[in-house]
């Protein structure tokens, strides 16, 4: 397990400097000169081209970019921000508490939502239900999660006045956050919850517990779920991973201080050090979840539990 998971860790290097790359491409191909944005059309000639000079700008691209891995491989630092001229990672780090909240709590919502229609639509293939929920699903996969946030707070903060519409001053701020960003996930997690239901309750398995005499209930949560969870698993993790990253348009909408909002304020204003630094730090959070529900596997499936016994022996 413990070869596994540095081979993994090893994997990461050369993912995260593609996304790095990638990153600093497209933020030095970008059209606009974050010098005259950040100090304003009324700076002279020489304090843009002094900016310029002390932010390392005037540098060739290739030099720019082994420079940023540099620092952050030996002195872990992601650069400083051009506007407030803080360190992006300690700026990060205190914006990421209320990124990971919103990706629980969206996490929870989506599980259980998910998950339990996805069982029921199983269940009662070809209902009304399992229409309703199907189509409940498609809704949710195409809609866009900014414009969903937008009728909530519409419906409920405006018209209704039940919710408050932004800020994260108590539990009620994050209901509509986390349905916005949960409910997308939701319509995920339940497609792939009923397509593996389907598949394990036509297993003999199941017929033969149904023989023995076990309840309807015991069948489905302890034999049929259990043996679905697997790829139920996968698309948990991989959709909260993209929780952290997607709450980008959520935190906006919200008003709430994350790292989201954080990447969206500086790409507005060219702050490149700190667009590249919320992006290469939201995908190693990424990384680390998909290697987390590997992880998770080894305690879940009993052939992954097999197969590591084996080679430890």
């Amino acid at each position: 397990m413990a070869k596994y998971i540095l081979k993994r860790l090893l994997l990461m290097i050369p993912v995260l400097i593609g996304v790095a790359f990638v990153v600093f491409t497209l933020m030095y191909i970008t059209p606009g000169d974050p010098a005259k944005v950040i100090l304003g059309d009324s700076a002279t000639a020489e304090a843009v081209e002094q900016f310029r000079e002390e932010m390392g700008l005037n540098d060739p691209f290739l030099v720019r970019f082994f420079n940023y891995i540099k620092n952050i491989v030996i002195h872990f630092d992601f650069g400083t921000s051009y506007q407030t001229k803080k360190d992006v990672l300690t700026e990060i780090l205190v914006r990421f508490p209320n990124t990971v909240k919103l990706a629980a709590f969206s996490a929870l919502v989506a599980v259980v939502l998910g998950v339990v229609l996805g069982v029921i639509s199983a269940v009662k293939q070809y209902s009304l239900f399992d229409n309703l929920a199907s189509a409940i699903g498609l809704l949710g996969v195409a809609m866009p999660n900014f414009w969903l946030g937008m009728m909530l707070v519409l419906i409920f903060s405006v018209k209704l006045r039940w919710l408050p519409a932004s800020g994260t001053y108590g539990p009620q701020y994050w209901i509509l956050p986390a349905i916005t960003l949960g409910f997308i996930s939701a319509a995920n997690i339940m497609r792939t919850t009923r397509s593996q239901m389907l598949e394990v309750i036509r297993q003999d398995y199941i017929d033969t517990a149904r023989s023995k005499g076990q309840s309807e209930f015991v069948i489905i949560m302890r034999h049929a779920l259990h043996n679905a969870m697997i790829p139920i698993i996968t698309v948990v993790g991989i959709q909260f991973g993209q929780m952290l990253g997607g709450s980008v348009l959520v935190e906006t909408v919200f008003s709430i201080s994350g790292v989201g909002r954080y990447m969206i304020d500086a790409i507005k204003a060219r702050d490149y050090p700190v667009v590249q630094g919320t992006v290469l730090f939201l995908s190693a959070c990424f990384s680390f979840v998909n290697l987390a529900v590997d992880i998770l596997y080894c305690y879940i499936d009993p052939k992954m539990k097999t197969m590591y016994a084996k080679k430890k022996n």
